[in-house]
Protein backbone atom coordinates (compact mmCIF):
# COMPACT_ATOMS: atom_id res chain seq x y z
CA UNK A 1 0.00 0.00 0.00
CA UNK A 2 2.81 2.43 0.94
CA UNK A 3 4.61 1.74 -2.35
CA UNK A 4 1.41 2.44 -4.30
CA UNK A 5 0.86 5.73 -2.47
CA UNK A 6 4.44 6.79 -3.14
CA UNK A 7 3.90 6.09 -6.85
CA UNK A 8 0.89 8.40 -7.13
CA UNK A 9 2.87 11.65 -7.67
CA UNK A 10 4.96 9.96 -10.38
CA UNK A 11 1.85 8.58 -12.08
CA UNK A 12 0.18 12.00 -11.97
CA UNK A 13 3.29 13.72 -13.35
CA UNK A 14 3.69 11.22 -16.20
CA UNK A 15 -0.01 11.34 -17.06
CA UNK A 16 0.08 15.14 -17.12
CA UNK A 17 3.02 15.19 -19.53
CA UNK A 18 1.28 12.72 -21.84
CA UNK A 19 -1.91 14.79 -21.69
CA UNK A 20 0.00 17.96 -22.57
CA UNK A 21 1.70 16.16 -25.46
CA UNK A 22 -1.69 14.92 -26.66
CA UNK A 23 -3.24 18.41 -26.59
CA UNK A 24 -0.26 19.90 -28.44
CA UNK A 25 -0.52 17.33 -31.23
CA UNK A 26 -4.30 16.91 -31.28
CA UNK A 27 -4.95 20.59 -31.91
CA UNK A 28 -3.32 20.81 -35.37
CA UNK A 29 -4.47 17.27 -36.17
CA UNK A 30 -8.14 18.12 -35.62
CA UNK A 31 -7.81 21.45 -37.47
CA UNK A 32 -6.34 19.65 -40.48
CA UNK A 33 -9.03 16.99 -40.14
CA UNK A 34 -11.70 19.68 -40.50
CA UNK A 35 -9.93 21.05 -43.60
CA UNK A 36 -9.80 17.54 -45.07
CA UNK A 37 -13.50 17.06 -44.33
CA UNK A 38 -14.51 20.36 -45.94
CA UNK A 39 -12.34 20.15 -49.07
CA UNK A 40 -13.30 16.96 -51.01
CA UNK A 41 -10.48 17.15 -53.56
CA UNK A 42 -8.63 13.83 -53.83
CA UNK A 43 -5.12 15.17 -54.45
CA UNK A 44 -5.49 17.78 -51.71
CA UNK A 45 -6.78 15.17 -49.25
CA UNK A 46 -3.80 12.92 -50.04
CA UNK A 47 -1.41 15.72 -49.03
CA UNK A 48 -3.38 16.37 -45.83
CA UNK A 49 -3.37 12.64 -45.03
CA UNK A 50 0.43 12.58 -45.16
CA UNK A 51 0.65 15.63 -42.88
CA UNK A 52 -1.77 14.03 -40.42
CA UNK A 53 0.33 10.86 -40.25
CA UNK A 54 3.44 12.97 -39.56
CA UNK A 55 1.64 14.64 -36.65
CA UNK A 56 0.54 11.27 -35.27
CA UNK A 57 4.08 9.89 -35.61
CA UNK A 58 5.44 12.93 -33.76
CA UNK A 59 2.93 12.37 -30.94
CA UNK A 60 4.05 8.74 -30.67
CA UNK A 61 7.74 9.72 -30.73
CA UNK A 62 7.30 12.10 -27.78
CA UNK A 63 5.25 9.55 -25.82
CA UNK A 64 7.94 6.94 -26.51
CA UNK A 65 10.65 9.28 -25.25
CA UNK A 66 8.65 9.89 -22.08
CA UNK A 67 8.13 6.15 -21.61
CA UNK A 68 11.84 5.41 -21.98
CA UNK A 69 13.14 8.40 -20.01
CA UNK A 70 10.63 8.82 -17.20
CA UNK A 71 9.34 5.27 -17.14
CA UNK A 72 12.86 3.84 -17.51
CA UNK A 73 11.48 1.05 -19.69
CA UNK A 74 14.08 -1.05 -21.51
CA UNK A 75 12.65 -2.59 -24.67
CA UNK A 76 14.71 -5.39 -26.21
CA UNK A 77 13.75 -5.91 -29.84
CA UNK A 78 14.91 -8.54 -32.28
CA UNK A 79 13.94 -9.11 -35.90
CA UNK A 80 13.38 -5.61 -37.29
CA UNK A 81 15.89 -6.13 -40.09
CA UNK A 82 14.44 -5.93 -43.56
CA UNK A 83 11.22 -4.12 -42.67
CA UNK A 84 10.52 -1.10 -44.86
CA UNK A 85 8.69 2.12 -44.27
CA UNK A 86 7.35 2.00 -47.82
CA UNK A 87 5.90 -1.49 -47.52
CA UNK A 88 2.34 -2.65 -46.83
CA UNK A 89 2.05 -5.00 -43.84
CA UNK A 90 -0.44 -7.01 -41.82
CA UNK A 91 0.81 -6.92 -38.21
CA UNK A 92 -0.43 -9.61 -35.82
CA UNK A 93 0.44 -9.84 -32.14
CA UNK A 94 -0.42 -11.55 -28.88
CA UNK A 95 -2.28 -9.31 -26.44
CA UNK A 96 -0.98 -9.22 -22.87
CA UNK A 97 -1.78 -5.75 -21.54
CA UNK A 98 -2.94 -2.23 -22.37
CA UNK A 99 0.80 -1.47 -22.36
CA UNK A 100 1.07 -3.48 -25.60
CA UNK A 101 -0.13 -0.54 -27.71
CA UNK A 102 2.45 2.07 -26.60
CA UNK A 103 5.16 -0.60 -26.82
CA UNK A 104 4.19 -1.51 -30.39
CA UNK A 105 3.96 2.15 -31.33
CA UNK A 106 7.46 2.78 -30.01
CA UNK A 107 8.94 -0.28 -31.73
CA UNK A 108 7.42 0.37 -35.16
CA UNK A 109 7.08 4.16 -35.29
CA UNK A 110 8.77 5.43 -38.47
CA UNK A 111 10.15 1.94 -39.19
CA UNK A 112 7.08 0.65 -41.01
CA UNK A 113 3.99 2.55 -42.16
CA UNK A 114 1.75 4.01 -39.47
CA UNK A 115 -0.17 1.31 -37.56
CA UNK A 116 -3.92 1.35 -38.20
CA UNK A 117 -6.76 -0.77 -36.88
CA UNK A 118 -9.97 -1.85 -38.59
CA UNK A 119 -12.81 -0.13 -36.73
CA UNK A 120 -16.53 -0.78 -36.56
CA UNK A 121 -18.42 1.66 -38.76
CA UNK A 122 -20.38 3.01 -35.78
CA UNK A 123 -17.18 4.35 -34.18
CA UNK A 124 -16.95 7.13 -36.74
CA UNK A 125 -19.60 8.93 -34.64
CA UNK A 126 -17.46 8.96 -31.47
CA UNK A 127 -16.91 12.65 -30.59
CA UNK A 128 -13.45 13.98 -31.59
CA UNK A 129 -11.89 10.52 -31.96
CA UNK A 130 -14.19 9.54 -34.82
CA UNK A 131 -13.04 12.56 -36.81
CA UNK A 132 -9.39 11.88 -35.97
CA UNK A 133 -9.65 8.23 -37.03
CA UNK A 134 -11.40 9.23 -40.25
CA UNK A 135 -8.78 11.89 -40.97
CA UNK A 136 -5.97 9.38 -40.38
CA UNK A 137 -7.67 6.99 -42.84
CA UNK A 138 -8.42 4.26 -40.35
CA UNK A 139 -10.60 1.79 -42.26
CA UNK A 140 -14.19 1.56 -41.03
CA UNK A 141 -15.91 -1.72 -41.75
CA UNK A 142 -19.56 -2.68 -41.59
CA UNK A 143 -20.10 -6.28 -40.54
CA UNK A 144 -23.39 -8.13 -40.76
CA UNK A 145 -24.48 -10.89 -38.40
CA UNK A 146 -25.60 -14.31 -39.63
CA UNK A 147 -29.15 -13.35 -38.65
CA UNK A 148 -29.01 -10.18 -40.76
CA UNK A 149 -27.62 -12.09 -43.73
CA UNK A 150 -30.31 -14.74 -43.36
CA UNK A 151 -33.01 -12.07 -43.45
CA UNK A 152 -31.32 -10.00 -46.16
CA UNK A 153 -29.25 -12.26 -48.48
CA UNK A 154 -28.54 -9.27 -50.74
CA UNK A 155 -26.17 -7.95 -48.03
CA UNK A 156 -23.84 -10.94 -48.43
CA UNK A 157 -20.41 -9.74 -49.54
CA UNK A 158 -21.25 -6.06 -49.02
CA UNK A 159 -18.90 -5.78 -46.06
CA UNK A 160 -15.93 -6.96 -48.15
CA UNK A 161 -16.88 -4.66 -51.03
CA UNK A 162 -17.16 -1.60 -48.81
CA UNK A 163 -13.84 -2.38 -47.12
CA UNK A 164 -12.11 -2.81 -50.47
CA UNK A 165 -13.37 0.61 -51.51
CA UNK A 166 -12.24 2.13 -48.23
CA UNK A 167 -8.78 0.61 -48.64
CA UNK A 168 -8.23 1.80 -52.20
CA UNK A 169 -6.61 4.94 -50.78
CA UNK A 170 -3.84 2.74 -49.32
CA UNK A 171 -2.50 2.14 -52.82
CA UNK A 172 -1.19 5.71 -52.60
CA UNK A 173 -0.24 5.75 -48.92
CA UNK A 174 1.41 2.62 -47.41
CA UNK A 175 -0.17 1.24 -44.27
CA UNK A 176 0.37 -1.35 -41.54
CA UNK A 177 -2.90 -2.95 -40.47
CA UNK A 178 -2.69 -4.08 -36.84
CA UNK A 179 -4.69 -6.98 -35.42
CA UNK A 180 -4.64 -8.57 -31.95
CA UNK A 181 -5.90 -11.92 -33.18
CA UNK A 182 -6.75 -13.26 -29.73
CA UNK A 183 -9.47 -10.61 -29.65
CA UNK A 184 -8.89 -9.68 -26.01
CA UNK A 185 -6.14 -9.33 -23.42
CA UNK A 186 -4.76 -12.51 -21.85
CA UNK A 187 -5.84 -13.43 -18.32
CA UNK A 188 -5.66 -16.77 -16.58
CA UNK A 189 -9.44 -16.75 -16.18
CA UNK A 190 -10.01 -16.23 -19.92
CA UNK A 191 -7.40 -18.90 -20.67
CA UNK A 192 -9.14 -21.44 -18.46
CA UNK A 193 -12.61 -20.51 -19.69
CA UNK A 194 -11.50 -20.96 -23.31
CA UNK A 195 -9.70 -24.21 -22.66
CA UNK A 196 -6.87 -22.75 -24.76
CA UNK A 197 -4.41 -25.40 -26.00
CA UNK A 198 -1.56 -22.91 -25.50
CA UNK A 199 0.36 -22.22 -22.30
CA UNK A 200 0.87 -18.45 -22.62
CA UNK A 201 -1.75 -17.50 -25.20
CA UNK A 202 -5.46 -17.43 -25.85
CA UNK A 203 -6.76 -19.18 -28.95
CA UNK A 204 -6.36 -17.01 -32.07
CA UNK A 205 -9.35 -15.89 -34.10
CA UNK A 206 -8.70 -16.21 -37.80
CA UNK A 207 -11.77 -14.40 -39.13
CA UNK A 208 -10.45 -10.88 -38.65
CA UNK A 209 -7.19 -11.31 -40.53
CA UNK A 210 -8.90 -13.43 -43.19
CA UNK A 211 -11.18 -10.44 -43.73
CA UNK A 212 -8.14 -8.11 -44.01
CA UNK A 213 -6.33 -10.34 -46.49
CA UNK A 214 -9.47 -10.74 -48.58
CA UNK A 215 -9.86 -6.96 -48.78
CA UNK A 216 -6.17 -6.00 -49.08
CA UNK A 217 -4.16 -9.16 -49.77
CA UNK A 218 -2.93 -8.00 -53.17
CA UNK A 219 -1.35 -4.94 -51.51
CA UNK A 220 0.26 -6.64 -48.52
CA UNK A 221 4.00 -7.19 -48.63
CA UNK A 222 4.07 -9.66 -45.73
CA UNK A 223 2.71 -10.59 -42.32
CA UNK A 224 4.70 -9.12 -39.42
CA UNK A 225 4.29 -11.52 -36.51
CA UNK A 226 5.07 -9.91 -33.13
CA UNK A 227 5.51 -11.65 -29.79
CA UNK A 228 5.37 -9.49 -26.65
CA UNK A 229 6.93 -10.81 -23.46
CA UNK A 230 6.96 -9.12 -20.04
CA UNK A 231 9.52 -11.07 -17.96
CA UNK A 232 8.29 -9.60 -14.66
CA UNK A 233 4.63 -10.32 -15.39
CA UNK A 234 1.85 -8.57 -17.30
CA UNK A 235 1.82 -4.86 -16.35
CA UNK A 236 -0.93 -2.26 -16.35
CA UNK A 237 -0.88 1.34 -17.55
CA UNK A 238 -0.33 2.48 -13.94
CA UNK A 239 2.87 0.38 -13.86
CA UNK A 240 4.05 2.13 -17.02
CA UNK A 241 3.32 5.61 -15.66
CA UNK A 242 4.90 4.76 -12.31
CA UNK A 243 8.11 3.48 -13.90
CA UNK A 244 7.66 -0.05 -12.59
CA UNK A 245 8.28 -1.83 -15.91
CA UNK A 246 11.96 -2.58 -16.27
CA UNK A 247 12.05 -4.83 -19.33
CA UNK A 248 9.93 -5.72 -22.34
CA UNK A 249 11.02 -8.25 -24.94
CA UNK A 250 9.70 -7.93 -28.46
CA UNK A 251 10.31 -10.65 -31.03
CA UNK A 252 9.50 -9.70 -34.63
CA UNK A 253 9.52 -11.88 -37.70
CA UNK A 254 8.45 -11.16 -41.26
CA UNK A 255 6.42 -13.99 -42.80
CA UNK A 256 5.46 -14.28 -46.48
CA UNK A 257 1.72 -14.53 -47.05
CA UNK A 258 0.95 -18.03 -48.38
CA UNK A 259 -0.55 -17.80 -51.86
CA UNK A 260 -3.28 -20.30 -50.96
CA UNK A 261 -4.59 -17.92 -48.28
CA UNK A 262 -5.41 -15.20 -50.79
CA UNK A 263 -8.65 -14.97 -52.70
CA UNK A 264 -10.58 -17.49 -50.60
CA UNK A 265 -14.02 -17.19 -49.03
CA UNK A 266 -13.47 -17.61 -45.30
CA UNK A 267 -17.13 -17.35 -44.34
CA UNK A 268 -18.59 -19.73 -46.91
CA UNK A 269 -15.81 -22.15 -47.87
CA UNK A 270 -15.18 -24.65 -45.02
CA UNK A 271 -12.08 -26.11 -46.70
CA UNK A 272 -10.47 -22.68 -47.05
CA UNK A 273 -11.51 -21.77 -43.50
CA UNK A 274 -9.89 -24.92 -42.09
CA UNK A 275 -6.69 -24.25 -44.05
CA UNK A 276 -6.54 -20.64 -42.82
CA UNK A 277 -7.13 -21.66 -39.20
CA UNK A 278 -4.46 -24.36 -39.42
CA UNK A 279 -1.92 -21.81 -40.69
CA UNK A 280 -2.70 -19.37 -37.87
CA UNK A 281 -2.70 -22.08 -35.20
CA UNK A 282 0.75 -23.19 -36.40
CA UNK A 283 2.03 -19.62 -35.97
CA UNK A 284 0.52 -19.51 -32.48
CA UNK A 285 2.17 -22.81 -31.55
CA UNK A 286 5.55 -21.38 -32.55
CA UNK A 287 4.81 -18.19 -30.60
CA UNK A 288 3.84 -20.16 -27.50
CA UNK A 289 7.08 -22.14 -27.69
CA UNK A 290 9.11 -18.92 -28.06
CA UNK A 291 7.43 -17.48 -24.96
CA UNK A 292 8.18 -20.64 -22.99
CA UNK A 293 11.85 -20.50 -23.99
CA UNK A 294 12.03 -16.80 -23.09
CA UNK A 295 10.64 -17.61 -19.65
CA UNK A 296 13.36 -20.25 -19.16
CA UNK A 297 16.48 -18.76 -20.82
CA UNK A 298 18.72 -21.32 -19.13
CA UNK A 299 16.93 -24.05 -21.05
CA UNK A 300 16.88 -22.27 -24.42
Amino acid sequence: MTSSLLSLPRIAFSATLIAVNTVIHATPLLLLAMVKLLVPITGFRDVISRLLVRIAESWIAVNSWLMTTLGRVRIEVEGLQGLQRRGWYLVICNHQSWVDIPVLQQVFNRRIPFLKFFLKSQLIWVPVLGLAWWALDFPFMKRYSREQLAQHPELRGKDIESTRRACEKYRKLPVSVMNFVEGTRFTEAKHDRQGSPFVHLLSPRAGGIAFVLDAMGDMMKAVVDVTLIYPAGRPGIADLLAGRIREVRVQVREIPIPADLLGGDYENDPVFRERFQAWLNALWTEKDTAMSLAARPDEA
